[in-house]
């Protein structure tokens, strides 16, 4: 017997259910007016019906900041050092192997370069560093590495075309991208995140290019400032029609601001309006497998209620985090435990989503 009564957003649930594609405007409908436990129960069950119901899964790898110089001077970030600073830092490439080591040392086969836009390093810099993690390490080390926005930078740096700077660097060893610099893919939204930072269509550009090229990865977004809930439909229309066109996304994020500087408004996102937008991803992006659920920024109590509302996976193991502040599951063995404890089986992978044999 349904205890609810009806509202006239349950059509387009059970639609969704069903498996039809919704459109932007009942998105929308959805964001605005659906009935909390309604949305939360249809995103978990298109979520059973993509994804094993039994299992979460989890993965681990180390985070290097292979530098903190950036020219873009994003407003929301307190990490970066503008050019020139005598606190900047360049890490060499014996530095970030020697970091590498000791992450192997800890259970990690996966490194995720990041850093920021530094116009002072040359490009063969980012090739010498991939390739010597290769060598070093073998093949089998999984190189995620370099946003949109570096990417980019490399472009400008080097005069080469956007395709040729990708394909040097998958030669050199990448293995996939981060979709991360989307924040919110708002034109309007950028010009306050940072009147630097690449358009919405320069992102587009960099990702689909990275896809064709044969480098997969995941993408965002990041909520919880002055965005509009019409802006957060409008990425995900953006995200998807990418999805369409080349497949290269294998999970989405829904991320909220963190307050970490006085010149990016960052307000705090209630757990019930994190889940709504989590339970639209999951609904809306039926062309993306994966939904994560960003304990590293949540916590675990509205993490674990994340995994009933339509994530099928959390927030990596991660092995030095410099940007965030993290309330991630910190060792292995404890996310295996908050995945226990949240009523699924855990399950190990990597970053192409494949399950690592237990």
């Amino acid at each position: 017997m349904n205890i609810l009564p009806p509202e006239p957003t349950d059509p387009i649930l059970e639609e969704a259910i069903r498996g039809r594609r919704i459109a932007p405007s009942e998105a929308l409908k959805l964001m605005d007016s659906a009935d909390p436990l309604k949305l939360i129960a249809a995103a978990r069950e298109i979520r059973r019906r993509n994804n094993d119901p039994a299992v979460v899964t989890y993965t681990m790898f180390r985070i290097i900041n292979y530098t903190t110089f950036c020219d873009v001077n994003c407003y929301f970030c307190s990490y970066h050092e503008p050019i020139g600073s005598p606190a900047g830092v360049v890490l060499s490439v014996e530095e970030i192997v020697q970091k590498m080591r000791a992450a192997v040392v800890l259970g990690a086969d996966q490194m995720f370069l990041q850093g920021g836009v530094n116009p002072g390093i040359p490009f063969d810099y980012y090739v010498e560093v991939v390739r010597t993690v290769k060598a070093v390490f073998g093949p089998q080390l999984h190189v995620r590495a370099f946003s949109p926005s570096e990417i980019l930078g490399m472009v400008r740096l080097t005069g080469m075309p956007l395709r040729k700077v990708v394909r040097e660097l998958k030669n050199a060893g990448v293995d996939s991208v981060p979709g991360a610099g989307a924040e919110i893919l708002s034109d309007r939204m950028r010009a306050l995140l940072s009147p630097r930072k690449l358009s919405v269509s320069d992102w587009v550009r960099v990702m689909q290019m990275c896809h064709e090229e044969g480098l997969p990865g995941s993408a965002n977004i990041v909520f919880g400032s002055q965005e509009t809930t019409e802006e957060i439909i409008e990425h995900l229309k953006i995200v998807r029609d990418l999805q369409d066109r080349t497949g290269g996304f294998l999970a989405f994020i829904p991320w909220t601001f963190q307050k970490q500087t006085d010149r990016f408004y960052v307000r705090s996102v209630p757990a019930m309006e994190y889940l709504r937008v989590l339970a639209i991803c999951r609904i809306f992006l039926d062309n993306i497998s994966h939904v994560e659920a960003s304990i590293m920024v949540l916590g675990r109590d509205t993490g674990s209620l994340a995994l009933q509302a339509g994530a099928d996976d959390i927030s990596s193991v991660v092995i030095e985090e410099n940007v965030l502040t993290s309330h991630g599951p910190g060792t292995e063995e404890k996310a295996r435990e908050f995945i226990r404890e949240s009523g699924f089986h855990p399950r190990k992978r990597d970053l192409l989503y494949r399950l690592i044999p237990e």
